[in-house]
């Protein structure tokens, strides 16, 4: 979900231009992940002189969230802060009930570390701050459990998300559901490669503060490209499994207005 700036993120600065572009990351391999930077990532450092400081990564980690969390719930614990990222963590293929968020500014970390002991739902969360290389080596054991073909979800979502979906009438619309918050239409028309898009047919929903929901609907030329493009279902945007569903324009219409 890369990066022409991403030396000068990880070095310091904003988190505004991760998020989405972890996919090209991803695509070098779970083996890059957790390593030594390598030339590409040093400082760029004169030749003599003092190099300030670079701000510190800004991301943090919860402990103790619900196993049914979703990153619409991290984005309402987290009200008022720039959320870049939100990354769950499993093992053995379940939700341990710990994620990373990358937020958009260094600043910002403090402000969610004042949420530590707060309640999502009936339970409270731990926030503590983490570093950048604890961040990207959850990636790597993510994207390392997806290629595997690990299970990913417990058993209810499994449930709930097979049922009728052979079933299901095709209109030429698809909702996606899991998508990174920081994902963009470009992110989206990528992982539809081998279909006819444009940014027009790809709608991304906000919530009644304007910020991403994690879904996105796409309108496809006719019935039966939205069908094919089931065969989509269940891979990988960035780290993350992508839940496919068939849709109306109805739906769609109705998710767009409720985030104007």
């Amino acid at each position: 979900m890369v990066f022409g700036n991403l030396s000068r993120y990880l070095d310091g600065g904003d988190g505004r231009e991760m998020g989405a572009k972890r996919q090209r990351l991803v695509d070098q391999g779970p083996s890059y992940y957790g390593s030594s930077p390598g030339p590409s990532f040093m400082y760029n450092q004169p030749p003599y002189g003092f190099v300030a400081q670079p701000p510190p990564f800004p991301v943090v980690r919860l402990r103790g969230l619900p196993f049914d969390c979703t990153e619409t719930d991290v984005g309402e614990f987290f009200r008022g802060l720039d959320i870049v990222d939100v990354l769950f963590l499993h093992k053995g293929g379940k939700f341990t009930g710990e994620a990373f968020c990358v937020l958009a500014y260094p600043l910002q970390v403090d402000f969610a570390l004042q949420k530590n002991r707060q309640n999502i739902g009936r339970r409270y969360v731990e926030v503590f701050r983490s570093k950048r290389q604890d961040y990207y080596k959850a990636i790597a054991n993510e994207v390392s459990d997806a290629r595997g073909g690990s299970p990913r979800r417990n058993s209810s979502r499994a449930k709930s998300y097979d049922e009728g979906k052979e079933l299901a009438e095709h209109t030429g619309v698809l909702r996606l559901r899991g998508l990174p918050f920081s994902a963009g239409k470009d992110d989206i028309m990528d992982f539809f490669k081998d279909f006819v898009l444009s940014e027009d047919s790809v709608h991304i929903t906000l919530n009644s503060e304007g910020r991403p929901t994690g879904e996105a609907f796409v309108e496809f030329a006719n019935a039966e490209d939205s069908k094919a493009a089931m065969s989509k279902d269940r891979m990988t945007l960035g780290s993350r499994y992508i839940e496919l569903f068939a849709s109306s324009i109805e739906e769609l219409e109705e998710a767009v207005s409720r985030g104007r």
